[in-house]
């Protein structure tokens, strides 16, 4: 039986590496601040579906919008992505995977009845809670239409 292959690596890119943040990063503390300065409140790091072993980095629960701020390098940015020249086999198939479970997770919602926004980690906060408050607030405004009754705006 064939070895699996092995991937050696630095001590310093193992060092760097392993400080990497999965959340609570510095564009979604700015982002999360920018939304509830204008008054918008969510949950943090909240799996949408109870069913699927997936969390959001913020929700917005009656409105169903779930919001996925993505790394360039981890998500495979178009625009800032690069592909690393060490262990690149293992890197290439680390991001296509993480893209892969991307576009699981968005179809899941979305036929659960959610809204999946994708935030790139390189756009400025305001652009993205200006995209993030016009996606909220169509949905609530839309139940509210379907509902047949109204809603305050600070719901």
């Amino acid at each position: 039986m064939p070895s699996a292959p092995r991937f050696e690596t630095t001590d310093a890119t193992r060092r760097r590496m392993s400080r990497q943040r999965s959340r609570d990063t510095d564009i979604e503390v700015a982002l999360r601040r920018e939304l509830h300065g204008r008054g918008m409140r969510y949950r943090v790091h909240r799996r949408p579906l109870a069913t699927v072993r997936r969390e959001a980095d913020i929700v917005f629960g009656p409105a169903r919008v779930a919001v996925f701020v993505d790394g360039c390098f981890w998500h495979g940015c178009p625009t800032h992505a690069t592909w690393p020249k060490s262990n690149d086999q293992f890197w290439r198939n680390k991001i296509e995977g993480n893209q892969r479970r991307d576009r699981d997770t968005d179809r899941r919602l979305t036929e659960a009845g959610w809204m999946p926004l994708r935030i790139w980690e390189h756009e400025t906060v305001k652009k993205a809670a200006d995209r993030i408050q016009a996606t909220v607030t169509a949905r609530r405004s839309s139940a509210t239409r379907s509902a047949g009754t109204t809603v305050s705006p600070s719901d």
